[in-house]
């Protein structure tokens, strides 16, 4: 029997390949744009940047020499004696296996955001492409999809079709269960009384809503202050944290409330204005019988045109003005009905009588005993 040449039994101890087989390499080289693997074979394989993976990268930042890695065959002999690898369709192989096995499974995934389209998100599953389309992507209208450029996200597959390259993330049913799971613990946790902290997520005309971490309360207008707010957008912003009271819960609508009931104006009400009292006011508002002033927050008093002045008033707008500071004496309280009745008239009457009685005690007095004391 014949010797074997040193060349034939060194080819004879290496393996043979074929184009579509899995081989492992170690890294023997590695450049920007290029990795050299000795996967066991007479020639080395080739890696190239656009066979390692379809997102731009410095191949140098990737692996280093004495990685061993799994690859997959592309071509044997490239027509110069190299052997083409890629990684990158034997990660997306597996990818597809991984994204099957997680839509079977109704599995929740968590990718990074790789491309942001007109229509929707694009993530990558090792290797494979997912695409979120915008109506998927939140349980609200997302005007501003960019904010996710880049961001890790949740999903699951809600279909998936690879012959046809249908792979569809949903965000949105997350986000619901996420929500409906927050309200159900929310309202196990609050009730009517209860002063809570929330955040201003919107404001209108009628009021504010304020997100109370699982549902969203409203703040209507009549309850932001014991006082009047004519417009809400001049007094919150969208952002703003609060203090609220819930007021009333019905089902999943929760009515919230400024007006605690220890800052209720109308607790010392009876003290500062009983029947007597000389009070300070800003006219608030004006009709035809009368104008009502505003003592302090939440408590208005009704001034009736005819007791605006001891001359004839035809209506109010003749002697008073909106916003005007009036001084007038209390002529009538009633608490239950939360009623208060003021009179110029009878101020100006109070201080003309005592007018006329210093008057009187000035004339009363004896000039010349004065001067004559001062004199001594």
């Amino acid at each position: 029997m014949s010797e074997l040449s040193f060349e034939q039994m060194l080819e004879d101890s290496l393996k043979t390949i074929r184009n579509g087989e899995v081989v492992e390499g170690t890294v023997i080289d590695v450049k920007e744009d290029e990795i050299i693997l000795n996967i066991g074979y007479k020639s080395d394989g080739i890696l190239t940047k656009s066979e390692y993976s379809n997102t731009p990268v410095d191949l140098t930042t990737c692996v280093s020499v004495g990685d061993t890695m799994e690859v997959k065959v592309l071509k044997v002999n490239d027509g110069e004696g190299q052997v083409l690898l890629t990684y990158k369709r034997l990660a997306a192989e597996r990818g597809s296996k991984r994204l099957k096995e997680a839509f079977e499974n109704e599995e929740v995934l968590t990718a990074k955001v790789t491309q942001v389209l007109d229509g929707g998100l694009s993530v990558v599953v090792d290797e494979s492409r997912v695409f979120i389309p915008a109506s998927l992507v939140s349980d609200t209208y997302e005007r501003n999809l960019g904010k996710y450029e880049g961001q890790e996200i949740s999903f699951i597959i809600t279909e998936f079709n690879p012959r046809r390259g249908r792979i569809i993330g949903n965000r949105k049913q997350l986000v619901m269960a996420e929500k409906a799971e927050l309200q159900r613990a929310l309202f196990e946790r609050i009730q009517v009384g209860d002063v809570v902290d929330g955040v201003i997520k919107n404001v209108t005309d009628f009021g504010a809503f304020v997100d109370l971490g699982g549902a969203d309360g409203l703040l209507h207008i009549s309850e932001m202050s014991w006082g009047r707010v004519e417009n809400p957008k001049k007094v919150f912003k969208v952002g703003q944290e609060i203090t609220v009271l819930i007021k009333d819960i019905n089902d999943t609508k929760i009515a919230l409330s400024l007006k605690f009931e220890d800052q209720n104006p109308w607790l010392d009400a009876a003290v500062k204005y009983a029947p007597g009292n000389i009070v300070e006011g800003r006219v608030a508002r004006m009709t035809d019988f009368g104008a009502f002033v505003e003592l302090e927050p939440g408590v208005d008093a009704l001034l009736h045109v005819s007791q605006i002045s001891r001359e004839h008033v035809e209506k109010p707008a003749d002697i008073l003005s909106i916003g005007q500071e009036i001084e007038a004496k209390v002529v009538d309280f009633n608490e239950e009905d939360r009623k208060i009745s003021l009179s110029m008239k009878a101020l100006q009457a109070q201080q003309n009588e005592l007018a006329r009685d210093y008057d009187e005690d000035v004339a009363d007095v004896d000039i010349d005993a004065v001067a004559a004391e001062e004199e001594e």
